[in-house]
């Protein structure tokens, strides 16, 4: 195939040079002028022929002059920024042609149609903040999952790849987190708002939607923007709209993607050298004991194994993409396939994709019936690779081979007890077990089936001509369903079992299921009028909406790798089926008056079946002003401004992701087999009232929006600066319980406020437009700071705040504080204490209380893992038939707990006093911390800066033109993913949502070749 398009090349090249000579032997001149409304000229307009790399610009008078020009009709382009461009037909001969052009200037930027809630509306008349980005300003590359297409791209919107697992999801930050639990945005795609739920086998429900079938992501980021969401909006609400079909006759488009993913970088951890070293010259204390290590230094084998190198291997990927669009006598069609294969660096894993596309937009009865059909479907396969696999390549001993010479553990050396005896579990009880086995010996395999699709209609009602009726009818259901297999032989899962035989039974052949399905029904009416008697614009929508939300989650027996039920693991209830409903009446109005001021309201009734029927509606209002200043007659004159706007809002906003079905309802479920009650020699499963809180509501958001739109050199430059202040109050939060209440420790009561406050701004300018190169650039940058304001229902001096965020290492260790006055997660740590030399001490922490000790009393908040400010570059340019372009992003303060470093780093998991050597974090050279104790594990000295400026996307790309007899348009393109990362954190990546880094899947650097032909 490579062979055959380097010829195809070279074939090009010898009929391009055959051109060139044809072209000086028959070639004519086009000269002429290019004005504007005003009849004046336009001097730097670009005007050039098409299909060709002739063109040239105007010169201080608006003329121009291209010679060399190829006999014949061609066509011929005129641009100018700011303005509509123009194309000419004519016929040219070895005598010179005149041909002239008139701009008008591109009203487009304000008549533009943009996606809103339950509907579309002007540019101009947009008052909230909202962004779009389309197709030509997406991410190139090996893009899996949607939401990847516009990382780094928007003001205010954070995307950070949950991890480099196949298909893996991204946590979505719009203007910060504002909840302790769901901070996800409410995603609607094609009028479909989706259920926040995961699908059981997948890891990342939205990756099941095929981002070459999408045409823009809309961001609502405002509360102005998002209140028509009601009580989903907190978050913000993302809009992605799917390609549609095309008029006039079928195109064809094939798109392939086959791309090499290499690990970028690995755990700092001590390599077989470092770490015989480190075993033979341990110093001896209360940790390292002599006779511990003269026991382990037996374990020290002769073998020098790279155990991150066996489980990590390059990742191959093919993506292909067939698409076919255009319009079937009156019908607008586009019908796509997909087909995605992706393994991962981890080795076992992958992911399979089949997805397919359907959209259908008639118009009817004089187009006065608008129909818009869209329905998606995918069948994903993976395999899961065990993750446990990269924190115990990091801690296996690293002098012992992969495999030990026998059939025994699947063929894996594993740590053995020499002492253990018949019918007695043969390994060590907490050693590690060999990471290859993990991977090898574990088969966690899932079919995920899921479609979208919905109807639409928009219908101008004859007897109002500017009143139109829109009835959207949709749905999304998804299937996931898999089996984990793990055979008796597996070392990391050894475990014997007794049926009512004594018959040993081991190993794991279970299965799973869950369905989820999520209707939707919209119906409103849209009223819009020109009034021009007195200058003004009204746009009135109105509507109901309806929401059904069900899991069926299925239950099964628990299998031993043969087959053999286990006894007493058959479930009670193999089905439950969770269910809730949202019904909603909402309204907005626009109002324009002489194209330069707006204002809109908006407000939303929200009932949900989560929420006390005695509670149940919530009413959710904003509204919003801007003024077009660039309108203005003072402004009229002013050569600086092309377009200058004003943007005020205010609005309410809700989440209730946070509240479980049915958690205001006092209720019964049926025991655990752990607590059983007995009467006589039987145990049976009881009733037990279960924790209820009849007083849960949703969280509400106020925010509060400034902001200025602006642009410059008839809007070659343009931009926004936005500063916003979020309030969010009843925070669900888990509260302990006071004993013998409420039957439960903890449980969700609405405690607490959150405020988020920053700024955001975004420029894109036009840098270069010549004829045959043409530059753009586009910087954004978020400023965001969070702030916890209330914890407690009643005011306690004594409460220091809600202690989480687990670590291994250690037992019961928290290493995060959600408390009065700081940032939400920050790290609450002891104060390390240095020697003169920059070296911590080991277990000597300051005294911050000055009582003589170091205990609770000692802690204290230190940084968080949140940026104070993340920043997004991206640049694109076209020279001739090149194209090619960059994206970087960059977080600036953002910290990180190491806990690879603080779990493995010290001579007390090197000589584990269980009697194994365990390898660990180079750190260890730095530090010599033994380990004694858990309270090292709380240390600031593992809270790193984790700033970090990151090369996301390279591209470079290059048009062929038409490869066939006036048909067959062909592209390639080159790209790389992850291209570099530049920090100062010690771990494998400075960019791990939550903040703590604990055995992170590495994200892949990825090498993609493309390819696209288009008929």
């Amino acid at each position: 195939m490579k062979l055959y398009y380097l010829k195809k090349c070279g074939l090009l090249m010898l009929l391009l040079i055959l051109n060139v000579v044809v072209v000086k032997a028959q070639s004519g001149s086009i000269s002429g002028k290019i004005i504007d409304e005003a009849n004046q000229p336009l001097p730097g307009a670009a005007v050039f022929i098409d299909g060709t790399s002739l063109g040239t610009q105007t010169d201080v008078n608006g003329n121009y002059q291209i010679s060399g020009i190829k006999s014949g009709n061609v066509s011929v382009t005129a641009r100018f920024v700011g303005y509509v461009e123009q194309k000419k037909q004519i016929t040219v001969s070895a005598t010179p042609q005149v041909l002239n052009f008139s701009l008008v200037p591109d009203s487009r930027g304000l008549d533009e149609v943009v996606v809103v809630g339950y509907g579309t509306t002007r540019r101009a008349d947009i008052t909230g903040s909202i962004t779009t980005v389309t197709t030509k300003d997406f991410t190139k590359g090996q893009i899996t999952s949607p939401e990847q297409l516009i990382a780094g791209k928007i003001a205010g919107v954070q995307i950070t790849q949950g991890s480099g697992e196949p298909g893996s999801g991204s946590n979505i930050l719009i203007r910060g987190g504002s909840s302790f639990g769901n901070n996800y945005p409410l995603i609607v795609v094609d009028g479909v708002p989706l259920d926040q739920g995961g699908i059981a086998g997948s890891p990342n429900a939205l990756s099941l939607i095929n981002p070459n079938d999408i045409e823009s992501f809309t961001v609502l980021k405002d509360a102005s923007a998002t209140a028509i969401y009601g009580n989903r909006g907190s978050n913000g609400v993302i809009i992605i709209t799917t390609k549609k079909g095309e008029s006039g006759q079928a195109k064809v488009n094939f798109g392939t993607n086959f791309s090499v993913a290499t690990l970028a970088r690995e755990a700092d951890i001590l390599s077989p050298a470092e770490f015989r070293d480190l075993v033979t010259n341990a110093p001896t204390n209360t940790t390292v004991t002599p006779a511990l290590k003269t026991k382990l230094l037996t374990q020290l084998g002769n073998v020098d194994t790279d155990w991150q190198d066996a489980i990590y291997d390059n990742a191959i990927t093919s993506d292909n993409n067939l698409s076919v669009a255009g319009t079937y006598k009156k019908l607008p069609y586009r019908l796509s396939l997909g087909y995605l294969s992706q393994d991962g660096l981890l080795k076992t894993g992958t992911l399979d994709r089949g997805t397919v596309g359907l959209n259908l937009n008639p118009s009817l009865f004089n187009n006065s019936l608008k129909v818009n059909v869209s329905l998606k479907g995918s069948l994903s396969n993976s395999r899961f690779a065990d993750g446990a696999a990269i924190g115990t390549a990091a801690t296996f001993n690293p002098t012992q081979p992969i495999f030990s010479g026998n059939q025994n553990f699947g063929g894996f050396f594993e740590y053995l007890n020499p002492q253990a005896g018949p019918g007695v579990n043969p390994l060590v009880g907490l050693a590690p077990r060999n990471p290859v086995s993990f991977l090898d010996l574990r088969n966690n395999t899932s079919d995920v089936y899921r479609s979208i699709g919905n109807i639409q209609l928009d219908y101008a009602l004859p007897f109002l001509k500017d009143l139109r009726a829109n009835l959207n009818l949709g749905y999304d259901v998804a299937q996931g369903r898999g089996t984990i297999i793990v055979p008796e032989s597996a070392g990391f899962a050894f475990r014997r079992f007794a049926d009512a035989n004594g018959a040993n039974k081991s190993g794991v052949n279970n299965q799973y299921k869950q369905e989820r399905s999520n209707y939707v029904s919209d119906f409103y009416l849209n009223y819009v009028k020109d009034i021009k008697s007195i200058n003004s614009r009204i746009d009135i929508t109105g509507g109901t909406s309806y929401q059904a939300f069900e899991a069926r989650n299925y239950s099964f027996a628990d299998f031993s790798f043969d087959g053999t039920i286990r006894p007493n693991s058959e479930p009670n209830f193999p089905l439950d089926v969770p269910q809730n409903r949202l019904f909603s009446i909402y309204g907005r109005m626009i109002y324009t008056l002489s194209d330069k001021y707006t204002l809109t309201t908006t407000v939303r009734s929200d009932a949900s079946s989560r929420i006390n029927p005695e509670d149940r509606v919530g009413i959710f209002p904003s509204a919003a002003f801007a003024w077009r200043i660039s309108e203005e007659s003072f402004m009229k004159s002013s050569n600086v401004f092309s377009d200058l706007k004003l943007r005020v809002g205010y609005g309410i906003t809700g989440q209730q992701e946070g509240i479980g079905n049915y958690s205001y309802l006092a209720n019964y479920a049926l025991s655990t087999p752990t607590a059983q009650y007995q009467l006589g020699n039987e145990f049976f499963n009881m009733y037990r009232p279960l924790g209820f809180n009849p007083n849960l509501k949703w969280e509400t958001t106020a925010t509060s929006n400034i902001g200025l739109d602006y642009g410059f050199a008839n809007n070659r430059i343009t931009g926004s600066i936005d500063a916003y202040y979020k309030n969010t109050s009843d925070l669900l939060s888990n509260i302990t319980q006071p004993a013998g209440t409420n039957f439960i420790n903890e449980f969700t009561y609405n405690v607490g406020n959150m405020t988020n406050k920053g700024i955001e701004m975004m420029i894109t300018g036009l840098a270069v437009d010549k004829t045959d190169f043409r530059l753009s650039l586009s910087f954004n940058a978020t400023f965001n700071k969070n702030t916890i304001t209330n914890l407690t229902l009643v005011d306690d001096p004594n409460f220091i705040g809600n202690r989480f965020g687990g670590i291994s290492g250690g037992t019961g260790n928290n290493i995060q504080i959600n408390s009065v006055g700081f940032n939400r997660a920050s790290f609450y740590v002891y104060q390390q204490v240095y020697d003169a030399n920059g070296k911590p001490l080991d277990g000597v922490f300051v005294d911050r209380n000055s009582d003589g000790q170091i205990s609770d009393k000692d802690l204290y908040r230190f940084k968080d893992p949140d940026a104070d400010v993340f920043l997004g570059f991206t640049s694109n340019f076209n020279y001739k038939k090149f194209t090619g372009g960059f994206t970087l992003r960059a977080n600036i303060n953002n910290y990180v707990y190491n806990n690879v470093a603080s779990s493995t780093g010290t001579y007390r998991n090197i000589f584990n006093p269980l009697e194994f050597l365990s390898n660990g974090s180079r750190d260890i050279l730095n530090t010599q911390f033994s380990g004694a104790g858990d309270q090292y594990f709380l240390s600031d000295y593992y809270v790193q800066n984790a700033s970090f400026l990151r090369m996301d996307n390279f591209n470079l790309g290059y048009n062929f033109g038409q490869v066939f007899k006036g048909t067959g348009n062909l592209s390639i393109s080159g790209n790389i993913q992850n291209a570099f990362v530049l920090t100062k954190y010690d771990g494998i990546d400075p960019e791990i949502s939550g903040g703590i880094d604990n055995n992170f899947y590495p994200r892949p650097r990825t090498f993609t070749l493309g390819l696209n032909l288009g008929f």
